[in-house]
């Protein structure tokens, strides 16, 4: 009995001193952008995953070495709504990406496009 007490002991002292998991912040994950091609000044509704503002700063789009960043007009869990900037140049194909909030924020590409129109 006394061996059964200093081994549920030391199993209790051993889960007391485990460190705490780590919880990783949900990440904003754009699935689709509504229309794929407009001119400047198009509104688009990008719908996707942890969208809202607990956990998106700002949206820009990118061509891999210029970045602008848009407006959000409307923003919920799964949806935001923007306009295609005056600096976006017409024939680009330009990536959406987000920089999340947090401790640590973090620019994230998204894998949708979005082509401006002349």
């Amino acid at each position: 009995m006394r061996l059964s007490l200093m081994l549920l002991a030391a199993l209790l002292v051993g889960i007391l001193a485990a460190p705490p998991a780590i919880a990783q912040e949900p990440i904003p994950r754009c699935t689709s952008v509504e229309p794929m091609s407009g001119k400047i000044g198009t509104e688009i509704v990008i719908t996707g995953e942890n969208l809202d503002k607990q956990y998106v700063a700002k949206l820009y789009l990118t061509d891999g070495q210029n970045d602008i960043e848009m407006v959000i007009r409307e923003q919920d869990a799964t949806t935001m709504k923007s306009v295609i900037p005056k600096g976006a140049k017409p024939g680009v194909r330009y990536r959406l990406m987000i920089l999340t909030r947090g401790k640590e924020p973090k620019l994230i590409e998204q894998p949708v496009r979005f082509e401006v129109e002349e």
